[in-house]
């Protein structure tokens, strides 16, 4: 690249001179500049003055000035007094137009961050879109090279370029000056988007992508909109603002053009994202997009042409994902529904369903004023199709929170379901009570669920879990208690006590009672403080009667041999081995005490 003299390229020509010679002057130095390769002007160290650009500049306002003032002149004596000297001007003035253009461009690129990226991705084409971080996800956070302005050229800069547009335009070039900068703002978007990892990918792949790919591809997906509107939109006005403050049309119309190809892509691949397969585990990301368009993405973008059929693009996505979003969770009421797996979970555990269920509704719920918004608006679009009786009907079972109670209904239903596969009635209510506890702690714990739900719910649930808990007391120890009543063991004469009916019943207990804690040892309680109700509810019921057991009618059995064969356990026993319930894993009997 060849530095342009620092000499005064422009040789005094006085104001009194006429076109022809400004024009002939402004040739030379076309001719001059032209001779060279790669030229561009080097300004920087000249003094304000002497910068050939400048001087350059000055003497084409100078010719399009004049030219334009005899042109429009009546006077058949003016100095543009033929077609051939009207064509020299044209033709010259394009040189310089082309030598401007040049440099131009020189500017904008120079800066290494505006260098023109891959050309594969491209704003224009609605066939390709954008790529784009499980759990809810909070607004994206930038790192530093996302939230500087890439856009932010030095005073210096920006007073150079808007002096050569000025010029063009008055020249007559706004075309070409429009088509530069409309070029360069679309690369520098592009190369600024790729730091995001927004890349290249084709409608007909997303469509076929790993969902996997496809979550990290919306996350991205929804940082780029978001940095758009917020941050890159702002910063690209202010910029056309800067470089063409006196030509507001065109600063408006480059920009609006910029933002109606960014916005529609971005739109495009929302949309194409929706037409993917759904199944719940997409809800979200889906979420998230949709707050993401909630914002205003159209009028956040100061555009004031073509706001409109934007805007109607924006609501197409979204009712798209509004009809993503209550299908999923219709997918998930099904799944519970049409679940008919015949195998009982191991030792009346949760069931992984229980557990997948809620923690999705969990999850769910930190989107609950979104979810809300989502289903009125499906409701709105659905009027249309009832008649009033039907609409009343409808808007008894709408709405997120109607959509929560649906879902526990049907979760309700599929565990008692489960429950009959257990053949023993202990476990089966014992299960019953587990998943019953594990929802109702679900619910507790979960504000935004519980307030949904209700505390009459709540008091309903555990009012069932009550239920449920005496039934597994009466399926499990009504027989063992009745091994430990006195009623039964007076014989003979004067109801003696018969020593060999004491002995049975101690023997019936000791049976009994192991064979409940080697399976009810197995049993699994995962929630820590049903665990230790349990226990305690067990040894309240349990150790009293066997204490006042034993008190009473050891004695009987003082002068029998080998006693420990009968009376195997202390009460004290009695209660450690309670502790072993619900554990999960099978316990060994302790040695009796001594």
């Amino acid at each position: 690249m060849e530095m342009s003299s620092r000499t005064n390229e422009v040789e005094h020509v006085s104001p009194a001179d006429g076109v022809p010679e400004l024009l002939k002057e402004l040739e030379r130095m076309v001719d001059r500049y032209m001779a060279r390769s790669n030229f561009i002007w080097e300004d920087d160290e000249a003094e304000e003055e002497d910068k050939p650009l400048l001087q350059f500049l000055d003497l084409v306002d100078r010719i399009s000035t004049a030219s334009s003032s005899f042109s429009s002149s009546s006077s058949s004596s003016t100095v543009i007094a033929s077609q051939e000297e009207s064509d020299q001007i044209a033709l010259v003035l394009e040189k310089a137009m082309s030598l401007l253009e040049k440099h131009l461009s020189y500017l904008l690129y120079e800066d290494p961050k505006s260098k023109p990226p891959n050309k594969s991705l491209s704003f224009g084409s609605p066939s390709h879109l954008s790529p784009v971080p499980e759990s809810p996800s909070p607004r994206p956070s930038h790192q530093d090279h996302h939230s500087q302005d890439p856009f932010d050229f030095s005073p210096q800069k920006v007073s150079t370029l808007n002096k050569i547009a000025t010029s063009m335009i008055a020249a007559g070039y706004h075309i070409e000056c429009y088509l530069v900068f409309a070029s360069f703002r679309r690369t520098a978007f592009r190369t600024t988007l790729q730091t995001f990892g927004f890349g290249n990918t084709k409608m007909e792949d997303l469509c076929k992508m790993p969902w996997e790919s496809l979550e990290a591809e919306i996350a991205t997906w929804n940082q780029v909109v978001w940095h758009c509107t917020t941050v890159l939109f702002k910063s690209e006005r202010k910029l056309y603002e800067s470089i063409f403050p006196d030509h507001p049309s065109i600063s408006q119309n480059l920009f609006c053009d910029l933002a109606r190809q960014v916005i529609v892509h971005l739109l495009n691949f929302a949309q194409c994202a929706v037409l993917t397969k759904w199944t719940t585990e997409k809800l979200f990301k889906f979420l998230d997009m949709y707050e993401t368009l909630r914002e205003d993405v159209v009028g956040g973008s100061y555009l004031e042409s073509g706001a409109k059929e934007l805007a109607y693009e924006a609501d197409t996505a979204k009712d798209m994902i509004v009809e993503a979003i209550m299908a999923m969770f219709c997918d998930l009421k099904n799944s519970i529904k049409n679940d008919n797996e015949r195998i009982p979970v191991p030792n009346g555990a949760v069931h992984p369903l229980t557990r997948y269920v809620m923690n999705y509704l969990k999850y769910a719920c930190e989107y609950k004023d979104t979810l809300e918004e989502v289903f009125e608006q499906g409701e709105r679009r659905n009027e249309k199709e009832m008649d009033e009786v039907e609409d009343v009907e409808k808007r008894k079972n709408s709405g997120f929170a109607a959509q929560l109670m649906n879902i526990m209904d049907l979760l309700d239903a599929n565990v008692e379901r489960k429950s009959q596969l257990y053949r023993d009635d202990a476990l089966r209510y014992f299960f019953l009570m587990n998943n019953g506890r594990y929802v109702v702690q679900k619910v507790k714990g979960c504000e935004e669920l519980h307030e949904l739900m209700g505390d009459n719910w709540c008091r309903r649930r555990q009012s069932g879990l009550r239920l449920y808990h005496k039934c597994y007391q009466r399926e499990t120890w009504t027989k063992v208690l009745q091994c430990l009543k006195p009623e039964g063991l007076q014989q003979g004469t004067g109801n003696k006590v018969s020593k060999q009916l004491v002995k049975e019943r101690f023997k019936c207990f000791n049976r009994m009672f192991e064979e409940i804690h080697k399976c009810q040892s197995c049993w699994m309680v995962s929630d820590q403080q049903l665990q230790s109700e349990l226990r305690v509810s067990i040894s309240s019921l349990v150790i009293p009667a066997y204490r006042s057991f034993v008190g009473r009618f050891k004695q009987h059995l003082e002068s029998t041999r080998h006693i420990d064969k009968y009376i195997k356990y202390h009460p004290d026993d009695i209660e450690l081995l309670i502790d072993d319930f619900f554990a999960g894993n099978a316990a060994s009997m302790p040695r009796r005490r001594t």
